[in-house]
């Protein structure tokens, strides 16, 4: 009798946190479909602004156009799905927080929560900086590169792909800070080491821009110095997070006496005594 009670006792915590986990995956997946209703209704004119910086360099009377049937309408339809997801991320770290955080230390907890709120407003920077700056350098050097009697017609859904992989890469390529950091506080790297490996990664910086972006010198540059800069950052924040720390402990653990120092404190200590005795 006692061995299935055992057994029942060591089923029952995984089986709670695989509804815990359900319950909270169904959550992510209402608040995504929520926005997405919210968002539907403008479905096309939200296509409009992801196609303002092409559209905006197309010569007059050009325009994008639909190859396949359906793609009036399913290419809209993936764009706001996917921009409900990305408008709903902070609900989506918040439930995974919530689900890892009884878990964790308490140190622990006090460095997730601000990588999290960190990382996703470097992401959501790191696709304006795309549509903004990049967006325009880009289609403004294609165009121009455009052979004469060749009249540009870009088609709606590879044009929604192509944006949303270079939205992505920047968004994911603004995490370089937030990497630096967790490889500095978990001691896996030295700020000296990554000070000393950046010849490596200016160079390495460069190829994840040749692989994640269009063939052109324009769009790798505008994604490969963007890296290396917030590399220089996620370094500098990593360097002064290493001084508190240091201060901390320091602060908290004294330094350690040298062996004449200590000679001199016991002899301190027990010229002490030896005046308590005789008193």
């Amino acid at each position: 009798m006692t061995t299935p009670n055992t057994s029942n006792h060591k089923e029952m915590p995984f089986v709670q946190h695989l509804l815990e986990l359900r319950d909270r995956l169904l959550k992510i997946i209402l608040a995504v479909v929520v926005i997405l209703l919210i968002l539907m209704p403008f479905a096309n004119d939200l296509f409009t602004i992801l196609a303002e910086p092409l559209l905006s360099l197309m010569p007059e009377n050009t325009q994008m156009i639909a190859i396949e049937v359906a793609s009036p309408f399913f290419t809209p339809f993936k764009l706001t799905l996917v921009l409900s997801i990305f408008l709903a991320m902070p609900i989506v770290l918040y439930h995974l927080w919530a689900f890892v955080a009884p878990g964790l230390y308490q140190h622990e907890k006090s460095m997730v929560l601000p990588l999290l709120t960190s990382s996703t407003a470097l992401f959501y920077l790191g696709m304006l900086f795309a549509y903004y700056v990049v967006f325009p350098l880009i289609f403004n050097f294609m165009i121009g590169m455009t052979p004469d009697g060749v009249e540009m017609m870009t088609d709606i859904s590879r044009y929604l792909d192509f944006v949303l992989k270079l939205l992505f890469a920047f968004g994911v390529a603004f995490q370089v800070p937030i990497a630096t950091i967790v490889l500095v506080r978990m001691n896996i790297v030295s700020p000296k080491t990554l000070a000393d490996k950046r010849p490596h990664i200016i160079v390495a910086a460069f190829v994840i821009g040749m692989l994640m972006t269009p063939p052109d010198m324009i769009s790798q540059t505008l994604l490969a110095v963007p890296i290396w800069l917030l590399f220089e950052l996620g370094l500098f924040l990593a360097r002064m997070a290493g001084r508190k720390k240091t201060k901390d402990n320091e602060d908290q653990y004294p330094t350690v006496m040298t062996p004449e120092e200590m000679d001199r404190e016991i002899e301190q200590i027990e010229a002490e005594d030896d005046e308590a005795k005789k008193d």
